[in-house]
């Protein structure tokens, strides 16, 4: 890609290609006692990462919706992304199909995040046994479930996609001494995504 500045020819880095699996979770959807959670995990020429949420009291889109604006937020640079979600309210209000009727807050977050990127949105059945999403899926509820975002819940969704997965998807884990294991996806810093002190990135 070139591109014409000040007369001069300057020659434009192409966006790396990135996938994102996401999902929300809203235990008790619509009660009083709502606990919801988002997570995303991110691909890179076979390499994951998962990010997740704790929520609180949050409804089921709420949720979803909360699950993409993680996984892009994640991002440290524009990118290409192929965003996947069981979500059709995801995928047909960020397509122009659906008309915002409530959640307005939740929308900014997510066109903020998306706004740099090149995303392209695409629903996947939930509950069809697609490996990523359904660890995507898991870990949401467990999260929900423990009321915090918990480090093992975000090794283990990574975990379920490297050990049953393709070889290449395969993380590499490293023992320090005196620390937690820490997912160390290989060179993904350099590579469009932001990769935390611990290789997961959890909010309560």
């Amino acid at each position: 890609m070139v591109r014409a500045l000040k007369g001069k020819e300057e020659t434009t880095k192409p966006r790396k290609a990135v996938t994102i699996f996401c999902d929300g979770s809203s235990l008790g959807n619509g009660q009083a006692a709502t606990r919801a959670a988002a997570v995303a995990l991110l691909g890179y020429k076979g390499v994951w990462r998962a990010v997740g949420a704790y929520l609180g009291q949050a409804t089921n889109q709420q949720a979803e919706v909360a699950a993409a604006a993680l996984g892009l937020e994640s991002l440290h640079e524009p990118c290409r992304v192929h965003l996947f979600t069981d979500s059709r309210y995801v995928v047909e209000t960020m397509s122009g199909r659906f008309r915002r009727k409530a959640n307005h807050e939740w929308w900014a977050r997510l066109d903020k995040a998306a706004t740099r990127h090149e995303v392209t949105w695409e629903w996947t059945r939930g509950h069809d046994g697609h490996l990523v999403q359904e660890a995507a899926d898991k870990a949401a509820r467990r999260i929900a479930a423990s009321g915090h975002a918990d480090e093992e819940i975000l090794r283990a969704a990574i975990d379920r996609v490297g050990i049953t997965g393709s070889a290449d998807a395969l993380v590499r884990i490293e023992r320090r001494k005196g620390k937690h294991d820490r997912i160390l996806p290989n060179a993904v810093a350099d590579e469009g995504v932001r990769a935390p002190k611990k290789g997961i990135r959890h909010r309560n």
